[in-house]
C-alpha cells in the first residue's frame, strides 16, 4: 500500500533516528494491519518514521525507529535481545547515494512495497523521494520486517531489518548445537 502522508515536511536527517523497543503506540499517519500465521502485526508510519506492533500467543513486541525529541538511544547498527520467549534481532545500515542513484533506488523500493500485500509506504510532502517504507513476512517460524527511511536532501537511505522468533531451548537443538 502506497500513501501520501498528510503532514508538514520536517527537515530531519538519518542521524536523528533513534531506536526503541517496548514503546507504547504512537500517533500514526498511516497503518496496515496484518495476520501472518498466528501473528498479528500493525505496521505504522509515524510523523518521523516507523513503529511495528507485533502480538503472538507468546507475547507482544513493539519496535520504534523514529526521530524522537529527547531520545537518548541512537540508531544502533545491531541489537540481539531476549524479549520474553522471543529472540529479537535488529540491524541497521545507512547507504549514502548520489542524487541520480538515490532517485533510482527510491523508485525501486517504492515499487517493491507499493503493491505488496504485506507492505506499507508513505511519501512525505515536498519530495517524491522522501519516504518511509515497511515490508513484513513470516519465514521459518519467525516474523521478519524490513524498513527504509529516505532522506533525499542528504542522499541517505537508512535500511533496517528485524527478526522475531520463539527461542528454541538448548535441549531441543541437535547434538552439533545447530
Amino acid at each position: 500500500m502506497l500513501t501520501t502522508l498528510k503532514t508538514a515536511y520536517t527537515d530531519t536527517r538519518a542521524a536523528d533516528l533513534a531506536w526503541a523497543l517496548g514503546r507504547e503506540p504512537l500517533p500514526a499517519l498511516a497503518s496496515l494491519d496484518l495476520e501472518l500465521t498466528g501473528a498479528k502485526m500493525q505496521l505504522r508510519l509515524l510523523g518521523a518514521s516507523h513503529q511495528v506492533l507485533l502480538e503472538e500467543e507468546q507475547g507482544s513486541c513493539s519496535e520504534t525507529v523514529a526521530c524522537i525529541p529527547g531520545s537518548s538511544t541512537p540508531l544502533p547498527l545491531g541489537v540481539a535481545k531476549r524479549v520474553g520467549d522471543w529472540e529479537y534481532e535488529f540491524a541497521a545500515r545507512v547507504e549514502v547515494l548520489t542524487p541520480g542513484s538515490f532517485a533510482g533506488r527510491a523508485q525501486e523500493l517504492l515499487a517493491l512495497v507499493a503493491d505488496h500485500p504485506q507492505g506499507l509506504a508513505g511519501v512525505f510532502p515536498g519530495s517524491p523521494h522522501a519516504f518511509t517504507a515497511l515490508l513484513a513476512q513470516r519465514c521459518e517460524g519467525q516474523v521478519q520486517w524490513r524498513t527504509w527511511h529516505a532522506y533525499p536532501q542528504d542522499g541517505h537511505l537508512v535500511a533496517t531489518r528485524t527478526r522475531v522468533g520463539v527461542r528454541v531451548p538448548t535441549s531441543q537443538l541437535s547434538p552439533s548445537g545447530v
